[in-house]
C-alpha cells in the first residue's frame, strides 16, 4: 500500500521568507524542508563554513605546504565512483595550480577492492611518490596507512566515511566525521572534503608569504563545477553547506566557465550546460562517470575530468556515454532477471529482499538492488561472485526509512561470526563480501533482523508531497524558478498532489503511461514512466512539474510519481 502524506511546513517560516523576496510557493516549500531564516537560503560562496573548523585541515595545509616548499613527488589514490573521481580531480587541478607534481592511482575495484588496502601501497610505490593524499576513501585504512609508513611514504587522508574504532596513522586526517571535529556540516562530500583543504592550504601559504610579491593566488572556485557535481552525484545530504557548494558550481556551469570534460558529458547526454541543474548531475553526467567504475577503469573518468585538451575530452565523455549504455543493457537484464524470480511470491510475505546469480555483474548490482527496493520498498541485497572462482561474494544493499542498513549488517556479522568476511556503508546503502556458499546463511540471518526492526508502517511505502498547487502556477516561469533551486538528498525537490479528472490515457512505447487530466477549466499533459496499470476515472495524482518544449513553446508537463 502507497500512501500519499503532505509536508508539514511552518506558516511563520513560509511568512518570513516571503518577506525577504522569495516567491510565496518557494518560500513555502523551503519551510517545509527545514529553513526557518533568510540566511539559510543565502548560497553565496562567503557563507561557507569556515575551514579552520574542519578537525585536520590546517595541518594538512602545512603538510602540503611543506611538500610544496619540498617539491615532493605527490600521489592521489581515488575511488572509483563519481565522488572519489571528482575529488581526485578536484586534488590533481587544484594541487597543480600551487605548481605540485602530482599525479592519481585509481586502482581496479575489482582486483583490490576499496580503500587504501597494503596490495594499493605496493602498487602506488612503484611510482616512487613521498606523498600519498587518499580522496573519499582511507578514514579505515589502517593496515594501508602502516605499510605506507614502514616504507617511509607520508599519508594524508581525505575522506567523509564513518570511522571505526581505529583510526590510521597519517601524518593528518580530514574527516568531518572524525572523532572531535566540530565541523558543522558532517554530510560533506568526499569531493567537498578535499576542496576544504584545499582553501587551507592558500591560507597556510599566505600566512607564509608567498604571495606577498604580487603572484597571483590560485582562483580555487574554478573547481566549483567538479564539486558541485561529486556532491550531488554522492546523494549526500544537501545542507546549507552543501547547496552552496552546489549553487556555486551550477552556476559556473549555466555561464560555460566549466571544465572542458564537464562540458563534454553534458554534450554527451544531450543536456543544455546553459541550464544545468541538480537533477542533470545526479542522473546524466554522475552515472556516466560511474560507469567507468562499475564497468571498466575509472581512470577514464578522471582523464575526462583532469584534461584541458577539448578533443580528448569529448573522446573520453563519448567512451563514458558507450559505457554507461552497457551498464544499463547489463543492468535491464539483470533487472527482469531479479523481478521473474519475484513474481512466484508475495513481497509482502518477506521484510527483506535477497538476490543472488552466478551471471550477474557485480558491477551494477547496487543499482538492481536500488530497483528491486523502490518496486517492493524492503530492504535489498543483490550478490555477485567477486572472482572468477566463484568462492567469494560481493553483496550490494540498498535500505528503506527507518531500516539502518550497515548497523543491520554490523547486528549480523555479531550474531553469525564468520560469516561476513568485511562490509561497510550507512543508513541507506551497504557493501559486504562473504562465501558463496553462505548466501542462504546471510539470507535468513537478514531476513531476522527485518522481522526484528521493521513494523507495517516502515514497510508502507510513503510519498510525501508539497500538498496542493494552484493553477496560476502551472507556467513555465514557475517551473524555472524551481528549477534554479537547489534541490538533492535531504531537500527533495518539489513534488505536489492533487485531484483530478482522467479525461484519456495511453500507451507510450507500450511501457508509459501518458496522460491527459483535467482541473477544473484546465487541462494538463502528463506522462507515468515505466507504469501500464490504467487509472481510473478520478485520481490523486502525486507529481513532479517540468518545461517541455516543443515547436519553441514552452509548455508544462506533469511527471507522475503515484496516483490512485
Amino acid at each position: 500500500m502507497t500512501r500519499i502524506v503532505t509536508r508539514a511546513s511552518s506558516p511563520a517560516d513560509a511568512e518570513a521568507l516571503a518577506r525577504h523576496g522569495l516567491h510565496p510557493v518557494i518560500a513555502r516549500l523551503y519551510a517545509a524542508r527545514g529553513v526557518t531564516s533568510p540566511d539559510e537560503v543565502e548560497t553565496e560562496f562567503k557563507r561557507l563554513h569556515a575551514p579552520v573548523a574542519l578537525k585536520g585541515c590546517e595541518d594538512a595545509a602545512v603538510v602540503l605546504a611543506d611538500a610544496l616548499a619540498a617539491n615532493k613527488r605527490m600521489l592521489v589514490v581515488a575511488d572509483y565512483d563519481c565522488d572519489g573521481a571528482t575529488a581526485c580531480a578536484v586534488a590533481v587541478r587544484g594541487l597543480r595550480m600551487f605548481g605540485a607534481t602530482i599525479d592519481y592511482l585509481v586502482p581496479n575495484r575489482f582486483e583490490y577492492g576499496y580503500g587504501l588496502t597494503p596490495e594499493i601501497v605496493e602498487l602506488a610505490a612503484r611510482s616512487q611518490p613521498e606523498l600519498l593524499i587518499t580522496v573519499d576513501n582511507g578514514i579505515a585504512s589502517v593496515e594501508g596507512v602502516a605499510a605506507a609508513n614502514a616504507r617511509g611514504i607520508e599519508v594524508l587522508v581525505t575522506d567523509h566515511h564513518l570511522p571505526g574504532d581505529e583510526l590510521p596513522a597519517a601524518r593528518a586526517i580530514v574527516n568531518p566525521n572524525q572523532p572531535g571535529c566540530a565541523f558543522p556540516s558532517k554530510c560533506i562530500a568526499g569531493v567537498g572534503v578535499m576542496f576544504y583543504v584545499l582553501l587551507a592550504l592558500r591560507a597556510e601559504l599566505r600566512k607564509r608569504g608567498a604571495y606577498a610579491d604580487g603572484a597571483p593566488e590560485p582562483r580555487l572556485d574554478g573547481l566549483l563545477d567538479l564539486v558541485a557535481l561529486g556532491t550531488v552525484a554522492d546523494v549526500v545530504k544537501l545542507d546549507c553547506n552543501n547547496r552552496i557548494l552546489v549553487a556555486q558550481g551550477l552556476k559556473r556551469i549555466r555561464s560555460g566557465r566549466m571544465q572542458p570534460g564537464i562540458a563534454a558529458l553534458f554534450r554527451a547526454a544531450a543536456r543544455d550546460a546553459r541550464a544545468a541543474s541538480g537533477f542533470d548531475l545526479g542522473f546524466a553526467l554522475g552515472p556516466r562517470l560511474n560507469a567507468a567504475g562499475r564497468l571498466a577503469d575509472m581512470s577514464l573518468g578522471i582523464e575526462c575530468l583532469t584534461t584541458d585538451d577539448i578533443g580528448r575530452a569529448w573522446e573520453l565523455a563519448q567512451q563514458l556515454d558507450g559505457m554507461n549504455r552497457e551498464r544499463r543493457e547489463i543492468e535491464a537484464g539483470m533487472q527482469q532477471q531479479a523481478l521473474a524470480e519475484l513474481q512466484t511470491f508475495d513481497p509482502g510475505e518477506r521484510a527483506t529482499l535477497t538476490l543472488y546469480d552466478a551471471s550477474w555483474h557485480q558491477g551494477v548490482i547496487g543499482i538492481v538492488a536500488g530497483r528491486l527496493k523502490e518496486k517492493f520498498h524492503r530492504p535489498s541485497f543483490t550478490f555477485a561472485h567477486a572472482d572468477d572462482s566463484g568462492t567469494l561474494s560481493k553483496g550490494s544493499g540498498r535500505s528503506i526509512p527507518g531500516f539502518h542498513l550497515r548497523d543491520a549488517v554490523d547486528l549480523i556479522s555479531k550474531r553469525e561470526p564468520g560469516l561476513i568476511h568485511k562490509f561497510g556503508g550507512h543508513a541507506m546503502a551497504a557493501g559486504l563480501t562473504l562465501a558463496t556458499a553462505d548466501i542462504p546463511r546471510f539470507t535468513a540471518a537478514f531476513e531476522a533482523v527485518g522481522r526484528e526492526w521493521l513494523t507495517a508502517d516502515a514497510l508502507s511505502r510513503t510519498i510525501e508531497t508539497d500538498g496542493e498547487l494552484e493553477d496560476a502556477y502551472f507556467t513555465p516561469q514557475f517551473v524555472e524558478l524551481i528549477d534554479a533551486a537547489v534541490w538533492g538528498q535531504g531537500f527533495p525537490a518539489p513534488t505536489f498532489s492533487g485531484e483530478f479528472e482522467v479525461a484519456s490515457q495511453a500507451l507510450v512505447k507500450d511501457k508509459h503511461l501518458k496522460l491527459s487530466l483535467l482541473r477544473g477549466r484546465q487541462r494538463f499533459n502528463a506522462i507515468w514512466f515505466n507504469h501500464v496499470d490504467p487509472l481510473p476515472a478520478r485520481a490523486t495524482v502525486a507529481y513532479r512539474l517540468v518545461s517541455d518544449s516543443w515547436n519553441g513553446v514552452a509548455r508544462v508537463q506533469l511527471i507522475v510519481e503515484h496516483a490512485g
